[in-house]
């Protein structure tokens, strides 16, 4: 099983004929994700053509012409399209997740950044409202190890897996993932570090608790909001896989924003010292590196896996 994203995902790219759109279509295509068309009004009724290397899903090099459609609805009703990953600039953000929803597109990956707030409010609002579950914006997408890559998260550095990731931050998604290759992940959620996002901590952690394939859960938080206080109380109450967190941002000076839109800190408010405070009264195991982090994963792993065999 994995969490949100499958290898019978079939996923759309709104903006697919752009820079970003082009480069990470390909990636994806790469990785053994089933893209099935492009959105671009202007570009409607082409074909853009990518020439793919080495697929991770064992596919030998081809070429494969991707159709681009007029709308999003077009695209779907074409081809079944159940994801929808966003690479449209911040201005048009907005207007194209809402043309998702409105689709019945199951699940839209927001991968731009800058998005003015009152317009995320808006559109997850709204997505909400349709049946759209949204990832981001401002995020890096999921990965589904194997099976399927929605947004820019490498494909190749980990493999199929026990653990399950929930993480604000892209970077640190990345070097977790690395980190613990030799064990592997069932998904991979990066769900973006902007102040309001469709997916939260605990939307994963719920998920990755009724997942049987995932073992253990892996939660990587930052500075800014209580965010990370929520999921802890939500462990408290509803969780019982073991989860080991890491949060981001010890050495932030106070009210400075530090690279996301969201890890901003006033006064006590928010702190890391505080979010790992809430995280450990309630079990989670909580790294203060990132390495010390996936030795962390590793031990409390072995033992799980001791205790289970025992």
């Amino acid at each position: 099983m994995a969490v949100y994203l499958t290898k019978d995902s079939k996923v759309l790219v709104q903006g697919m004929t752009g820079g970003e759109g082009m480069k990470h279509t390909r990636r994806m295509l790469e990785a053994g994700t089933d893209v099935v068309g492009g959105v671009n009004p202007r570009k409607a009724g082409r074909s853009v053509e990518f020439e793919i290397s080495q697929r991770h899903n064992g596919l030998g090099g081809s070429a494969l012409a991707i159709p681009v459609f007029g709308s999003v609805r077009e695209g779907r009703e074409a081809t079944g399209a159940d994801v929808s990953v966003v690479f449209v600039p911040p201005a048009f953000a907005k207007a194209a997740v809402m043309e998702a929803a409105d689709a019945g597109i199951g699940l839209a990956v927001v991968i731009t950044e800058g998005i003015p707030v009152h317009d995320a409010v808006a559109f997850t609002s709204y997505a909400e409202r349709k049946g759209t579950r949204i990832i981001g914006p401002n995020c890096p997408g999921l990965i589904t190890p194997g099976q399927s890559n929605a947004g820019i998260i490498p494909a190749d550095i980990t493999k199929p897996g026990p653990i399950g990731l929930v993480s604000k931050s892209g970077t640190l998604t990345y070097q977790l993932m690395y980190e613990l290759r030799d064990i592997g992940f069932s998904t991979c959620v990066g769900i973006g570090g902007d102040p309001v996002v469709g997916t939260t901590h605990i939307d994963c952690l719920a998920a990755f608790e009724a997942d049987p394939d995932t073992e253990l859960i892996v939660m990587i938080g930052e500075i800014g909001g209580d965010a990370e206080e929520r999921a802890a109380a939500y462990i408290r109450d509803h969780v019982t896989k073991p989860v080991v967190g890491y949060v981001a941002g010890f050495t932030a000076p106070e009210g400075r924003t530090m690279g996301h839109a969201g890890a901003i800190v006033s006064g006590s408010s928010g702190t890391a010292r505080a979010k790992k405070e809430a995280l450990e009264g309630v079990g989670v195991t909580v790294g203060d590196t990132p390495t010390q982090t996936a030795r962390l994963v590793l031990t409390l792993l072995a033992t799980e896996r001791d205790v289970t065999h025992s």
